[in-house]
């Protein structure tokens, strides 16, 4: 199983290691297997007014909707229902879960081919994990969130486009194009001051490792308050922080030499090899 960290840690949970999380509505978090298509789990979180809220949205889901009643799923009390539908030729069920606690609502589906199994829907639910207001905020690192997928790629298609206009050259992402980063970095045409202009080009060197070192992903850092995108090289201990490489080196007035650190992260993935 792998876990997910909603933004802003207000719930966790856990989806079988096959499965993805896809870009789905604003407020919905979307996750299936993208090879063998067994189902689409969607799930939401709302956070009411009072510390009654949960119970108050099951109530009215058991009282307004035909067929639901009250299911237990683990350690959480939902109110359960179910409907078919056709669509391009087939018949699905959405199954659909209303749970919570205190002042936070959950609704969970889980939409299969009619007369499927929905038991991986409610292993999930199973694993659902709601943070209290006075909790703390959680700090774990996590596999990469789509949110953070496109922190990425909009930092990378902006640092490029800026490497192919001062240096007119192609950029494929290479070991090779370390050299053009570096170029722009000792150019001056940026400020010093200018935090995500280094944040933008630490992810290109970041793209740069994943492409070079098999093992080494993408994962999103739970640090409180703060979430962002870094990298880790298969399940080791071995993380690298591409939105502070550079920012951080220039913000202490300090060289920042890209092609060395390249050649210390490969060290390090060597020793672990060892």
């Amino acid at each position: 199983m792998m876990k997910y960290i909603s933004p802003g840690s207000w719930f966790s949970l856990e989806y079988p290691d096959s499965w993805r999380e896809f870009e789905d509505t604003e407020s919905s978090f979307l996750f299936y297997n993208p090879d063998v298509w067994t189902g689409n789990f969607r799930i939401s979180a709302f956070r009411g007014p009072g510390s009654r809220y949960a119970k108050e949205c099951m109530t009215s889901e058991l009282q307004q909707t035909k067929g639901a009643k009250l299911r237990r799923v683990g350690d959480w009390e939902c109110v359960y229902s179910a409907e078919t539908f056709q669509e391009n030729g087939g018949h699905y069920t959405t199954h659909l879960w209303i749970t919570g606690k205190g002042a936070v609502s959950v609704e969970c589906s889980f939409t299969v081919k009619a007369g499927d199994d929905f038991s991986a829907g409610e292993n999930i639910i199973r694993s659902l994990r709601l943070r209290g207001e006075k909790e703390p905020l959680w700090k774990e690192v996590i596999p990469v969130r789509v949110l953070e997928i496109s922190v990425i790629n909009e930092a990378y298609e902006w640092a490029v486009s800026a490497i192919k206009k001062q240096l007119a050259k192609d950029f494929t992402a290479g070991k090779k194009d370390i050299e053009s980063i570096q170029t722009v970095i000792d150019s001056g045409v940026f400020d010093k001051k200018q935090a995500a202009v280094w944040e933008n080009f630490g992810i290109v060197f970041g793209t740069i490792l994943v492409n070079e070192i098999d093992g080494m992903e993408w994962v999103t850092v739970i640090d409180g308050k703060k979430e962002f995108p870094a990298l880790r090289y298969l399940d080791t201990d071995l993380m690298v922080y591409p939105t502070e490489i550079i920012r951080e080196k220039l913000k202490e007035n300090q060289p920042c030499l890209l092609k060395a650190e390249y050649d210390r992260i490969i060290s390090a993935v060597e020793n672990i090899l060892k």
